[in-house]
């Protein structure tokens, strides 16, 4: 049976899945990757963050390990689930940093920014 017809699509074409309530995540920190017109980072892509993505994301001045109690977030480590920006995602592709993506739980707007096959690739 297909998903409501106002229901947010993940980019196989079915319901979106959540992408993790521990640590919560997303755009709206609602545990999905939804996104709005406001989103212009477009969190989209739910991915399992590895120490080598964690790393490289610091190097590059995102820094995901450091808690911010002040925004309720208590940090990343490996292993976790995360709304990664869809632009981000196709930048540690090209670098050699994508971590696991979990296709489920993508939103289909990530496929504006990221073709499905890359996405494929680390699902």
């Amino acid at each position: 049976m297909p998903p409501p017809m106002d229901a947010p699509l993940n980019v196989l074409g079915g319901a979106l899945a959540p992408c993790s309530r521990a640590p919560l995540t997303g755009w709206f920190r609602d545990g999905f990757c939804n996104t709005s017109a406001e989103d212009t980072g477009s969190h989209t892509v739910c991915v399992r963050v590895t120490d080598e993505f964690l790393a490289w994301s610091r190097y590059l001045g995102n820094d995901l390990t450091t808690p911010m109690p002040q925004y309720g977030f208590a940090g990343l480590r490996d292993g976790d689930r995360w709304c990664l920006c869809a632009s981000r995602f196709l930048q540690a592709h090209e670098e050699g940093f994508a971590p696991r993506v979990i296709l489920e739980a993508t939103h289909a707007r990530a496929l504006e920014v990221v073709p499905l096959e890359i996405l494929q690739r680390y699902g």
